[in-house]
Formats: structure tokens, sequence, C-alpha cells
């Protein structure tokens, strides 16, 4: 397909297609993106091009919509028959932390400190081992976990629990 035409309709209809894209669903930009690769992939241009990318936007839209509520669903069910990451004690003294909020401020993490964390106390890897999964080094995964420790205790106003003090 020549490309000056090609590139005309990008110019002339971009915009209107996210707009029309974005009724339908959050990522209007991939579907339309996805729509020109479509119209790029064909052996000759549509007769009206215009309404044929706008048809095929909208058709995008809509399954890119429905895909997303259908994994919103998921993870809402998922999340119901998950463990969650903090059980609340059954005796909780005034020190304790609400778990939900605990949790909520793991969440809030930047994602580096918040999979170390996760990878760490929950999945018991090593530095060693969670530096290959993330493709870093031992010393950053660890810089990541101390970070995020940190962030954690500030955030919820906790300090570390004294550990017991070996004699020399």
């Amino acid at each position: 397909m020549d490309s000056e035409p090609f590139a005309d309709l990008l110019d002339r209809h971009a915009d209107a297609l996210v707009l029309f894209a974005r009724q339908f669903c959050d990522a209007p930009e991939d579907v339309v993106q996805e729509a020109f690769l479509k119209l790029a992939g064909l052996d000759r241009m549509p007769d009206n091009p215009a309404a044929w990318l706008f048809r095929v936007v909208r058709n995008g839209a809509v399954d890119a919509s429905l895909a997303a509520g259908r994994r919103r669903r998921y993870e809402r069910e998922a999340a119901v028959r998950s463990t969650p990451w903090f059980d609340p004690a059954a005796d909780s003294g005034p020190d304790d932390v609400d778990p939900a909020r605990a949790e909520r401020e793991l969440a809030a993490l930047p994602i580096e400190d918040r999979e170390v964390i996760v990878a760490h106390l929950w999945g018991g890897l090593t530095f060693e081992q969670i530096a290959e999964v993330l493709g870093t080094s031992s010393s950053s995964a660890h810089r990541f976990y101390a970070r995020g420790l940190s962030a954690l205790r500030e955030r919820l106003g906790v300090t570390c629990r004294k550990t017991r003090t070996i004699p020399k």
C-alpha cells in the first residue's frame, strides 16, 4: 500500500478515531493503532477507508471493553478466593497494624519495592534469586527491599521490633 494516502488518513482521522474509541474502552490509542496496522496489512485500500477505520475501531474498542470487564471480574473473584497478604491477629495489641491498611500501603509502593518484598517475605526467595527474576543485581534487589520496608514503616507509623541482642 502506498504510504502517502495512509499518512493522510492518519493525519486526518487519528484524533477523531481515538475520541470515538474512548466511548467504549480505556485504551483507545491501542485500538486505533491496531486498526491502522490492519489497514496497512490489507492488499488494497478499502473503497471508503475512513468508514472502514471507524468500523474496525468500533469493533476493536467494544472487544477491548468486554475483555477488560472479564479481566476485572476475574481479578475480583480471584481476590475473594485468595489469601490476604496480612492476617489480623486474634488478640491484637495497641502496636499492631490494621491488615487492610497494610495491604493498601504495600500495594501503593513502587513496583520494584513491592515485588521484592512479596518475593522475599511471602515467596521465600533469596535476594540472589529475586535478582535473577528481575534481571538486576542482588544488591539492587536488597536496596529495593530495604527502601520498601522503610516506606511501609513510615506510612504505617511503626518501627522495627527490637531484636534480641546476643551477648559477646
